[in-house]
């Protein structure tokens, strides 16, 4: 039987029904520059939260004794029992496949390639394990708690260094043939590059309006005009100049702000979605978030897309594997009844 790609999500409120009392659950999100830890119980709520730098410990191995020792503090931290831990569930910045919870790829973190990290999770923890891609997770987390909650259709954009979509249809969770949905960095829309993408290198839509192409817009425009640390400015603090009148930094934003119209607009009448989330340090700057809706106005056929910030921020990834957490840790108890 092929596997089903559309994974069921059912956000819930409520705690989980349980056979042996009360319970808790770890959610992790596997950053390329940071590790997130956070423990919450059975209503979702974070009781605790723990982080650390990933920048030269990004092995599989190393990471994994970072999460040991971030649950065993976040245990202290909140005096509860090691055997009252349910489930955990990781998000990681690559192709992840939900069901057999392999990695296959990031090029995010040094030496992850086909990495089992549900199995080694398990192994670390000895609990029950789930792991999913981190955007992904972001709109489960946006779906349960955040800006689309109670929307069974809609897109979590993700834009930081690359770009990445988490997507809803008819309230599940979209995974694609391959694990793969939502790539949507590697788009070619007009004011993109046309040339092939090399493997290992930017898709075309992020090679613009990720982090890095925004860096490089804005040395372009700039030209040598400005000393060298505002050409060191991050892709927000060129939008807030934009904001404030640089000429400069206005060009910039107006361009990605044109791209990312013509990106959100192509993929609204693709899924036939209107409602579009907003997230990543790139995605969640507001002089951004004005200028693509302006040029979006023009767009409104079949419909207007509506596009807003997630209410989570950084914390949707982290959300996002709570709640899968508790999904993982209620089917395992329904199963022993």
């Amino acid at each position: 039987m092929a596997k089903n790609k559309f994974a069921p999500h059912h956000p819930r409120n409520r705690a989980l029904t349980k056979p042996h009392g009360a319970g808790h659950v770890i959610g992790i999100d596997i950053g390329a520059t940071n590790l997130r830890v956070a423990l919450a119980d059975t209503k979702g709520e974070v009781l605790a939260k723990w982080s650390t730098s990933t920048k030269r410990t990004s092995s599989p191995k190393m990471v994994m004794q970072q999460i040991r020792t971030g649950v065993n503090h976040l245990l202290q931290q909140a005096c509860v029992p090691r055997s009252s831990l349910l489930a955990v569930a990781a998000g990681a910045p690559g192709i992840t496949d939900s069901e057999t919870g392999i990695v296959f790829a990031t090029s995010f973190l040094k030496g992850w390639k086909n990495v089992r990290l549900a199995d080694l999770l398990k192994s670390a923890l000895d609990v029950p394990a789930v792991v999913e891609n981190d955007v992904k997770l972001a709109a489960i987390g946006e779906h349960w708690m955040g800006s689309a909650r109670g929307n069974g259709n809609f897109v979590f954009l993700a834009i930081g260094t690359g770009i990445a979509a988490g997507i809803f249809v008819n309230g599940q969770l979209v995974r694609g043939k391959n694990c793969a949905a939502g790539e949507v960095g590697y788009m070619v829309v007009p004011g993109t590059s046309e040339a092939p993408i090399k493997r290992g290198m930017p898709g075309s839509l992020e090679s613009v309006i990720g982090g890095d192409g925004i860096g490089t817009q804005w040395l372009r425009a700039c030209n040598g005009k400005y000393n060298s640390q505002a050409q060191d400015l991050t892709a927000s603090e060129i939008f807030e100049h934009a904001a404030f009148g640089d000429r400069f930094a206005k060009t910039v934003l107006d361009h990605s702000a044109r791209i990312l119209a013509y990106a959100v607009y192509n993929i609204s009448v693709v899924l036939n979605t209107s409602l579009f989330v907003l997230g990543g340090g790139v995605g969640m700057s507001a002089p951004l978030l004005h200028a693509t809706r302006k040029i979006l106005k023009q767009y409104d056929e079949p419909v207007l897309p509506k596009l807003i910030t997630s209410r989570l921020g950084q914390d949707a990834q982290l959300i996002g594997a709570i709640r899968l957490a508790l999904d993982e840790a209620e089917s395992r108890a329904n199963s022993q009844r």
